[in-house]
């Protein structure tokens, strides 16, 4: 268990102050909608995209396996749809003959088959109030999957409001202080792979195929882009999600529990906060300058991962992540021109 705190750098102290000081400027900021949060819970009516995955109700549901994992029979199980992308894994929840009610997160591929098991190492060596109660897993070699608690009850954004970001702020930077187990690797050594300009800069049609600028803006911007995103700050010593968005998080007694494991990383914490601003932007809440300001290289580097992607064919597992990447990108542009003073898209 790994709950023993690391210094506080001075990134995460700026951080904390955003949040001190209350200095969202949330007034132009509109909530989307006024539908219950609940009722809405897999789906995101106002989102210009759609990110509902359907459950799948012809999958069978491994009661004996889940059994082993929570030490007492079940009652009764359903399978959920989800708000992420993929669909390489199957989504349930179940009621314990205890009383108990969990949530389980089933491989259904190879691939999700080691995501889960990535996970696992987060879920077993960490703990803190930003983290769901895991009550184990279970990996035979032909059934994998994991156990949480049934976070139903919770609040899941958006609409976002000021204490929900807040929340969100707060509880990643406690999660920044947590030492990180020693099997996750650094941020840093997957640059190439981040922050994507380079591989722009050696095939830039898929990016232009997107509309999201023009060749002339993308030749007279791509070496300030270029330099911008190598200079970006990847490297550091605090725990990362590298996937914070709110399909990713949910919110609970003022506080943000994080889930989704399998990329974590060890680096800059203001990277996952700045990975994180586009979707909350796309989703109601403030522009991200506002949250992080003075972030040009890390905005860059931000919207080198998501331009890189947009223009490219979606894997077969998340058929619609291309559309929302390609969402992603269109803020985390504007944010990079406007930082850096690059032409206007």
């Amino acid at each position: 268990m790994r709950d023993r705190l690391a210094p506080r750098s001075a990134v995460a102290r700026r951080r904390a102050a955003f949040v001190e000081r209350r200095s969202l400027n949330l007034a132009s900021f509109a909530l989307a909608s006024t539908i219950s949060c609940l009722k809405n819970r897999f789906r995101r009516a106002d989102a210009p995209y759609d990110r509902l995955v359907e459950a799948g109700l012809d999958m069978r549901f491994p009661s004996s396996a889940v059994a082993e994992v929570v030490g007492a029979a079940l009652v009764e199980w359903e399978a959920v749809a989800t708000r992420g992308y993929a669909r390489s894994c199957a989504h349930w929840r179940a009621r314990v003959a205890d009383g108990r009610r969990v949530f389980i997160k089933h491989a259904l591929t190879p691939t999700a088959v080691e995501w889960l098991r990535a996970e696992r190492v987060i879920y077993e060596a960490v703990r803190g109030p930003f983290m769901p109660s895991f009550f184990g897993a279970y990996d035979d070699g032909k059934v994998a999957l994991i156990v949480l608690e049934d976070l139903s009850d919770a609040e899941w954004p958006p609409p976002w409001s000021r204490s929900g970001i807040e929340s969100v702020l707060t509880s990643l930077d406690g999660l920044h202080r947590t030492v990180p187990p020693k099997e996750i690797d650094k941020l840093d050594a997957i640059r190439s792979v981040v922050v994507g300009w380079p591989d722009i800069a050696a095939d830039p049609e898929p990016l232009l195929s997107t509309g999201l600028c023009a060749p002339m803006w993308l030749e007279e911007a791509l070496p300030a882009l270029l330099q911008a995103s190598e200079s970006a700050r990847l490297d550091g010593g605090e725990l990362l999600p590298f996937d914070v968005r709110s399909d990713n998080l949910c919110l609970r007694d003022g506080r943000a529990l994080f889930f989704d494991w399998n990329l974590a990383r060890v680096g800059n914490g203001d990277f996952d906060v700045a990975f994180w601003l586009p979707s909350l932007a796309l989703e109601g809440g403030p522009p991200p300058w506002e949250v992080l300001p003075d972030a040009g290289l890390l905005a860059a580097a931000v919207a080198g991962f998501f331009a890189v992607r947009a223009g490219l064919p979606p894997p077969p597992t998340a058929p619609t992540v291309r559309d929302f990447q390609r969402a992603q990108a269109e803020v985390a542009l504007a944010w990079t021109a406007r930082e850096l003073e690059l032409p206007a898209l």
